[in-house]
């Protein structure tokens, strides 16, 4: 019997957005366990606290990973991608793409990647046209703002996002 498809999808996630939920859905078809990571860097101040955000992405993750049929684990990480991936068994790294510019900076990284770990292979998953402008980034800037992110994030964040920046 072979192994489980493991493919490791890390990230900030601060917050998850319906880009990453789409990435998210992609990989849960391409393997039959999906780990995702939270990047944890300690000279950065997130909005929500790492804890906070495995609570979000298992609560938003988990129904999607079950209708793909892939098992799913949430979990942080402080080291190297690559040897976060293989701390979990995994042989794929998934990262998204919304442009050239993602693609130029992944193609990099993927390359350092291949030569520090050549058992993890890298792929790469485009944006849909309505996710591409999608940044978390963005996203904390609208609501910190009062903003409306309801179309770039799903209900259970939204909700997160609403109780820390009431609507103005």
């Amino acid at each position: 019997m072979s192994a489980a498809r493991t493919a490791f999808y890390p990230g900030s996630f601060d917050p998850p957005t319906n880009g990453h939920v789409e990435v998210a859905r992609a990989a849960a078809r391409l393997a039959d366990r999906l780990v995702v990571g939270v990047g944890i860097h300690p000279g950065k101040a997130p909005l929500f606290s790492a804890a906070e955000r495995l609570e979000m992405l298992r609560e938003v993750f988990a129904p999607i990973a079950a209708e793909e049929g892939a098992s799913l684990d949430c979990v942080t990480f402080d080291t190297l991608v690559v040897d976060a991936a293989e701390q979990h068994g995994a042989y794929l790294l998934i990262r998204g793409l919304r442009d050239g510019t993602d693609l130029d900076y992944e193609m990099q990284m993927a390359g350092m990647n291949a030569v520090l770990k050549p058992t993890v292979q890298t792929v790469f998953l485009p944006a849909s046209p309505i996710a591409r402008p999608i940044t978390a980034t963005l996203v904390r800037q609208i609501a910190a703002m009062g903003g409306d992110v309801s179309a770039f994030v799903p209900p259970a964040v939204l909700a997160r996002l609403t109780a820390r920046f009431p609507r103005r």
